[in-house]
């Protein structure tokens, strides 16, 4: 596991670290030491803002997720039989089988201004919305690639918790509401958590959603990435934006674990 972590992440990380103080000269990389890179891009407002961005992105949709996703994981583990769990199991898994730039495509022929959504709302006498190009098609397609994952993590979780603790509290008074949120959520607050960690963390990287359903604008940091290798081949740009999303993950991370793992001191 330790070579693995060396090879494959921690090598890697080292040597985008070092590009970072490499120069480009008339398109061409340059082994340097300069902090020319960091202090161009973190001097200009734009680069802050979508920093900013990105992290609002990416926590709008590990909430939206986890929310959306947990009465699906609680009917699937308190109220489904088990050849339902098995067969909702199975769905979950089978968009994976699929090329998530496949489906962000077909939920472009969804969202589009005659797409399949606004003929549905026509119906009725509303539209035609505009959801292509906007925060709400960017949040289809992180849903689209995280919903099923944060359920399925959810739902392993709830799977664990001691049914005698929720027998205890039906017997002494408390409701079916109060149940959930007193005693099946701190059970289980361990898969939720890290549930809506995986969310983020995919959110936060992604770069198809915001491209193809979120039309690219504004920026979020995958898409500057993009940017500042197609604008005079700077790489080194690029590495450092890459060096602060892979250190801000390493934050959220770590939080959530901190979090999720803490337990809570009895007062004596």
């Amino acid at each position: 596991l330790a070579l693995w972590q060396l090879v494959f992440f921690v090598a890697p990380l080292v040597f985008l670290v070092v590009m970072t103080f490499w120069t480009v000269e008339n398109y061409s990389l340059t082994a340097d030491f300069d902090t020319v890179n960091w202090v161009s891009l973190f001097s200009k407002g734009y680069v802050i803002d979508t920093y900013f961005r990105t992290l609002w992105y990416g926590a709008l949709a590990a909430i939206v997720c986890s929310v959306l996703a947990f009465p699906a994981s609680y009917a699937l583990a308190f109220k489904a039989s088990p050849t339902i769990q098995r067969i909702c199991i199975f769905m979950f898994i089978t968009p994976f089988f699929t090329s998530y730039l496949v489906r962000v495509y077909t939920w472009q022929t969804v969202l589009y201004g005659n797409g399949a959504l606004n003929v549905v709302f026509s119906y009725v006498g509303l539209g035609p919305f505009e959801f292509l190009n906007t925060l709400f098609g960017t949040l289809v397609g992180y849903l689209t690639l995280t919903l099923p994952l944060v359920i399925l993590l959810q739902y392993f979780s709830m799977s664990n918790v001691d049914r005698n603790l929720i027998e205890a509290a039906h017997n002494l008074g408390c409701g079916r509401l109060r149940t959930v949120f007193m005693v099946i959520v701190p059970s289980a607050k361990i898969g939720i958590i890290l549930a809506g960690t995986f969310a983020f963390i995919l959110c936060f990287g992604d770069l198809v959603s915001p491209t193809f359903l979120g039309g690219g604008k504004p920026q979020t940091l995958s898409i500057l990435i993009v940017d500042s290798v197609k604008q005079g081949n700077q790489w080194p740009r690029a590495a450092v934006v890459a060096v602060v999303m892979v250190l801000t993950l390493i934050v959220v991370a770590f939080t959530a674990l901190y979090f999720a793992y803490r337990v809570k001191k009895s007062k004596t």
